[in-house]
């Protein structure tokens, strides 16, 4: 699409798009409904599993009269575009071109939404619109609160109709989000903000911008040694559940998130998660080890036996089924345990 030059500076033209469980059907819909002339470019986040094939940007090209394609790595931004992130990789934007990395990852995903939103507002300041749709947790907290930081526009989808309201709801909780419309009406609001020309005033106050350029390096692959992420951050006792490094806490607004000096990123409710599924999998070890301990005391038990040591033998046997005792209250707290979140804490609160 030819670019008045004008009206590209003057609008909103950047969209980015994030979307977890229940987002391929809503972001179906959502494209199906945009104008053929959208003077916009869309950048979409989907949390997908890494060893499963794309193939959300065909699905999107077949829906909507725009070209949908899964972004590369270096190619220009250009209106009338959708640039779908591929799978195990971040989609980020930088001054007119597309980013495509596999920096670390943000909230246990790659690709993740933060980093897409945190550079699009950091390159594109108010012209940026950000889109949280349906999916759980929280990814696209932090990077909707960035665009807003930056004078850009964020829209939530309705959480009571999201088939997954987790992300909506804290994206709602955690940002002074400026649309929350159901899916139907998203396209709509789109193209109408888009059309408009951005207020003659200044935008918002930036704060915590080179923190933020220092995040952005680190999603690009870029040297983080040298970053040195940890100083705009308190150390905390939590090691990273990816890497094991150690996590400092970043504060932005009322809310707290976590990094580690290798580069990756967990909001505290994905930390929590992390956290909770560590100690399942650990409990889960432990008695497999101890039962790999009992069947090797029996074995020897038996090995006494047959060669007339019962004595021997008996210690063995013993041995086994206090090794059973222990391994049974193991699995009671395996099995007690549960894998927490925000979302399921507050539900408990709340009965």
């Amino acid at each position: 699409m030819k670019i008045d030059e004008d009206v590209y500076m003057s609008n909103r033209n950047i969209i980015v798009i994030g979307a977890s469980a229940g987002g391929f059907s809503a972001l179906r819909q959502l494209v199906a409904d945009l104008p053929a002339d959208l003077n916009a470019a869309i950048f979409i986040v989907w949390h997908i599993s890494p060893d499963v094939r794309g193939v959300l940007a065909q699905v999107l090209g077949r829906e909507t009269k725009l070209h949908a394609a899964h972004a590369v790595d270096g190619e220009p931004i250009n209106m009338g575009r959708i640039y779908v992130a591929p799978p195990d990789h971040h989609l980020l934007v930088s001054d007119g071109v597309v980013r495509v990395t596999r920096g670390p990852k943000e909230n246990r995903f790659r690709p993740a939404v933060d980093p897409l939103f945190r550079s699009a507002a950091h390159s594109y300041g108010r012209r940026v619109i950000g889109v949280i749709l349906t999916g759980g947790m929280d990814d696209g907290s932090a990077g909707l609160w960035t665009i807003k930081q930056h004078g850009g526009v964020a829209i939530v989808q309705d959480p009571h109709e999201a088939e997954v309201p987790s992300m909506p709801e804290n994206a709602v909780r955690a940002v002074a989000v400026d649309h929350v419309v159901p899916l139907r009406e998203i396209a709509t609001l789109l193209t109408r903000l888009t059309a408009e020309k951005l207020p003659d005033k200044a935008g918002s106050v930036i704060e915590e911008d080179a923190r933020t350029k220092r995040e952005i390096d680190i999603a690009m692959e870029n040297e983080t040694f040298h970053a040195n992420i940890l100083e705009y951050g308190e150390l905390t006792p939590y090691t990273c559940p990816e890497c094991k490094g150690v996590l400092a806490a970043l504060k932005e607004g009322g809310r707290i998130r976590f990094r580690c000096h290798t580069g990756h990123a967990y909001s505290a409710d994905s930390l929590l998660a992390s956290i909770t599924e560590s100690i399942e999998e650990g409990l889960w070890s432990a008695i497999r080890n101890a039962q790999e301990c009992i069947m090797l005391l029996n074995h020897m038990g038996d090995h006494f036996a047959e060669v007339n040591d019962p004595r021997v033998a008996a210690m063995y046997f013993k041995k086994a089924k206090e090794a059973e005792i222990r391994a049974s209250i193991v699995r009671k707290a395996v099995l007690d345990h549960e894998l927490l979140s925000a979302d399921n804490i507050r539900e408990q609160a709340n009965k």
